[in-house]
């Protein structure tokens, strides 16, 4: 959500960047093209009352100067004109010592000129004839001050802009934070569906996710209803082989077969295999129950149910204890801990004389678990071999070996360690610390 914000907040600052500068730059430009065009008027009035000022006089045609504008007087004042009779240039005593060319063309001059003391000139050049002589009269007015203006008029617009701007940064992130909760609160529950804590999403939303959410809801329950039809076909599978199975399983004890002692020892060997495989996979299907597929394991809810299930499997007066910490909970797959302590606690089960014990414990860097039981344990030096798949130290105990060959294989997925060592209650300890990512 973060990233969204950031980029509509980069978004929004680009685009209103763009837009106003383009706008204030646009409006400055108008407004100056509107300026010069409105001051030309009066430099055009300018020029015909410096024509009227053109007066006979004893020498010839001279400037009445009682006509002339007071600030042509005035050094620098800002207020110039060149009038040329017949190529004979009369220049303003504004000017003093500074020279100003006339301009090539006639009307208001494209761009400005340079005059005294650094000044910007708008400049207008007018053509006439006075006392059938030929006149040209070019008047110019200091254009700086306007141009200062200008500048503050962009620095305070500047400064209003970023002030704007931030308000309206402000004013999006709120707006953003507000139209996106909706989808905040459909990810933490989409979080809450992965660790089980829900079985749908609510569909009391902003009208533009409900086919989202109604999307994800039908998935959930068809993908509920198919986890359901398979765990039940599981179920009716394994009860349905167990009776043919048992069936061939007597077959294999009869008297015809006893005359090939090799293809009655395979089979029975098969048969056997094919009915300790079916009871791990019911055991299996039955310590799943009916969780959330991605639920995390609640140890205060699974482990008295899993120690239960043990207890009637194992119906031969065993001590079963576990010892875990209050409301904790592992950051794994339900099933996946289920099958992985399962199949510890099983064969723990199987080789213990009277005590099985688990022990579960959260520490820095992540959680151990620890099975032991006060079975026969393993010789140190064969402990290695016991952890591959299928190894089997006593053939008259039922199961596929210990069965931690299946356990390794999670450990390893989850970038854990197993460890086998000596237990205190005389059997064997297996540890297993599994980090958290």
């Amino acid at each position: 959500m973060r990233s969204i914000q950031r980029r509509l907040s980069l978004g929004l600052v680009g685009v209103l960047l763009l837009v106003g500068l383009a706008l204030a730059q646009t409006s400055l430009w108008l407004f100056d093209l509107g300026l010069r065009r409105f001051l030309a008027e009066g430099l055009r009035g300018e020029a015909e009352l410096l024509l009227g000022a053109l007066v006979r006089g004893p020498s010839g045609i001279q400037l009445d100067e009682k006509r002339l504008n007071p600030a042509h007087q005035q050094p620098y004042s800002g207020r110039y004109f060149i009038v040329e009779l017949d190529g004979e240039p009369w220049r303003s005593r504004s000017l003093w010592d500074a020279e100003l060319a006339m301009p090539q063309q006639k009307g208001l001059v494209e761009g400005l000129l340079p005059g005294p003391a650094e000044q910007r000139l708008l400049a207008w050049r007018g053509d006439y004839r006075r006392f059938g002589r030929q006149v040209r009269i070019a008047v110019a007015q200091d254009y700086t001050p306007v141009l200062e203006s200008f500048r503050r008029v962009q620095w305070t617009g500047f400064a209003l802009g970023a002030a704007a701007l931030l308000l309206i940064l402000a004013l999006q992130r709120i707006t953003v934070r507000r139209a996106l909760r909706p989808l905040e609160d459909v990810r933490q529950q989409i979080a809450q569906l992965q660790q089980g804590q829900r079985s749908d999403l609510d569909p009391q939303v902003p009208e533009e996710l409900e086919p989202l959410v109604a999307q994800v809801n039908h998935l959930l329950s068809h993908t509920e209803d198919t986890l359901k039809r398979s765990r039940n076909a599981l179920g009716n599978l394994g009860h349905a082989l167990k009776t043919p199975l048992a069936v061939l399983v007597s077959l294999a004890d009869r008297d015809e077969l006893r005359n090939y002692p090799e293809l009655r020892a395979t089979l029975c060997e098969q048969l056997l295999q094919i009915e300790q495989r079916l009871g791990r996979e019911l055991g299996r299907a039955r310590l799943a129950g009916e969780a959330l597929p991605g639920a995390h394991f609640d140890c205060d809810e699974e482990l008295p149910g899993l120690f239960s299930t043990l207890a009637m499997i194992h119906d031969r007066g065993l001590d079963l204890d576990w010892d875990a910490p209050a409301g904790l909970r592992l950051p794994w797959d339900r099933e996946d801990l289920l099958e992985l302590l399962g199949n510890l606690l099983d064969n723990a089960c199987k080789w213990a004389e009277t005590q099985v014990s688990l022990t579960i414990r959260g520490e820095a860097r992540g959680y151990s678990l620890v099975v032991d039981d006060d079975g026969p344990g393993i010789a140190a030096d064969r402990r290695e071999d016991v952890i591959s798949r299928g190894s089997r130290l006593d053939e008259q105990v039922t199961g596929h070996g210990l069965g931690l060959g299946i356990v390794r294989d999670i450990v390893e997925s989850w970038s854990g360690r197993l460890s086998l060592e000596e237990s205190p209650l005389g059997g064997l300890r297996v540890r297993i610390e599994l980090p958290v990512s």
